[in-house]
């Protein structure tokens, strides 16, 4: 009985084995310019001169193999596309990713093949894309995104290929290829529409994309030259939500950088011609009247002694033999002495470094070479060169004189994550006539956002404080996606805009 069992099994196994199922994707006649006629069990496909039939409990008829996998009604399996020469082109598999506002379709291209696909730059297109692949492509039988329409026609050499995209959208594709293994991608873009709305005379408001290289969604308030005045808002030690540091603006925009845990600015701060805080020694934004320009500041600062004498002193990182230091944290070098100050008196002197605690100053000098002592009075000054009205430190600086300076290692910054990092960016940029731009990004890196301000032809432009902290508030609404998970951050600083009157 064993022996019998095994012979059946056997038997079954070949059987099998002659008439696989196919495992490649079922064709519409109707994609390969093909008509379809039934009539008492046979189905027969036109084309032009080429006939073909399927005869049910037969198989297809000569010249092609009885044995090639069936028809499914119209749908035709590829091995028999290909027996009766409907297509000759190499073929290349396809994958696809798909999300709401981006179709991906990878082409897995054959090795050795000689047909080289050319890759197109960013392009429009109007909601509805043709594309002539060189590839018998299938695989385009299995992509179904959700709110996308996909056609291909398969041609003897070639698969044309049409995309049609949600409407109402703002549409760009672009293709290139890939090696190791070879693919050819195809991106096709259908995003929110740019849009703008016009605020009062002189300011208007814009959302637009920007490509670094994928799509990023800039928030944008245009101030026409001679329309604006600027102001900087806000209180050091002090965190707030942008609004209320300036009920009346038209727009507001975050400032420079802060200690998260004392609120401490980080960097020159200068309100009607009046420090509110010291350089630390990256770029900063200086405005006065109309004329806008950002660079790193020029400065001198020297401290006032008992005696009346001043002696010049450098200030946090533009270190000199003496040195006033305004930000808590560790100060001096060894063979050092720190003067911790409080308001204008010395009031303890220690072997650097040591911790500046949170509101004091600290002078740093040569242990051999002191110019005071504890207990003397030691006062701070520091004028601008030249004089200004306004300025605000943060960095860095992006965009002068129309050209792109952005330089990761300019700029002293311990925390790389201004210079580096993908986050949410913040900028004040102007044209050569004097127009003003508050902008505020999606997620971008710094190097990215300076070559789109390039782009787009401003004369100077500086990254302001970033990441949850970029905010663009224009009419009392916030009008890019809070960056904070908590909601809307409060902050130390802001840039407040209003029209002229």
């Amino acid at each position: 009985m064993v022996r019998w069992w095994m012979i059946l099994l056997t038997l079954w196994g070949v059987a099998y084995a002659q008439t696989p199922p196919s495992t490649t994707p079922m064709l519409p006649a109707s994609r390969l310019g093909l008509g379809v006629t039934q009539e008492n069990g046979a189905i027969t496909f036109r084309k032009a001169e080429l006939s073909f039939t399927y005869v049910e409990g037969l198989g297809w008829i000569p010249p092609l193999e009885a044995g090639l996998p069936p028809p499914q009604g119209a749908m035709l399996p590829v091995e028999v596309v290909r027996a009766v020469g409907l297509v000759a082109a190499p073929e290349a598999g396809v994958r696809y990713s798909a999300s709401a506002n981006r179709l991906r379709l990878v082409f897995d291209l054959p090795e050795g093949d000689a047909v080289q696909p050319a890759p197109s730059d960013l392009a429009p297109y109007p909601g509805s894309l043709e594309l002539s692949l060189p590839y018998f492509a299938p695989g385009l039988e299995a992509v179904r995104p959700a709110g996308v329409g996909i056609e291909a026609r398969y041609e003897l050499q070639s698969t044309l290929l049409r995309v049609q995209a949600p409407p109402g959208r703002f549409y760009r594709y672009r293709t290139f290829l890939l090696t190791n293994p070879r693919r050819y991608v195809l991106d096709v873009y259908y995003l929110e529409p740019e849009r703008q709305e016009a605020l009062v005379p002189g300011f208007r408001y814009r959302e637009l994309w920007a490509w670094a290289p994928e799509p990023v969604r800039m928030y944008w308030l245009e101030a026409a030259p001679g329309s604006w005045r600027m102001e900087p808002v806000g209180r050091p030690g002090e965190r707030r939500v942008l609004p209320e540091m300036a009920p009346g603006a038209l727009a507001i925009l975050n400032g420079g950088y802060f200690d998260g845990r004392t609120g401490t600015p980080i960097g020159l701060w200068v309100r009607g011609g009046v420090p509110l805080s010291f350089p630390y020694g990256r770029s900063t934004l200086f405005w006065q009247d109309d004329n806008i320009f950002a660079g790193r500041p020029q400065f001198a600062a020297s401290v006032q002694l008992m005696d009346g004498r001043s002696i010049r002193v450098g200030v946090n990182l533009s270190r000199a033999r003496y040195t006033a230091h305004t930000l808590a944290g560790p100060v001096g070098r060894p063979g050092e002495n720190v003067h911790i100050v409080q308001g204008d008196r010395i009031v303890a002197t220690y072997p650097a470094p040591h911790e500046l605690p949170e509101g004091y100053w600290a002078l740093t000098f040569p242990a051999d070479a002191p110019i005071a002592r504890t207990g003397d009075t030691l006062r701070l000054m520091i004028s601008l060169e030249p004089p200004i009205n306004y300025a605000l430190e943060a960095g860095p600086l992006l965009i002068q004189s129309g050209a792109n300076v952005f330089d990761p290692n300019a700029e002293p910054f311990r925390d790389r994550a201004p210079v580096e990092a993908l986050a949410a960016q913040s900028v004040v940029a102007w044209s050569q006539e004097g127009a003003l731009y508050f902008i505020v990004t999606e997620p971008m890196r710094p190097e990215a956002l300076a070559r789109v301000l390039q782009e787009q032809g401003f004369w100077g432009a500086i990254r302001m404080d970033g990441g949850g902290s970029a905010q663009l508030w224009v009419q009392g609404r916030l009008r890019n996606p809070a960056g904070s998970l908590l909601g809307v951050r409060p902050v130390v600083s802001g840039l407040a805009l209003y029209p002229k009157p």
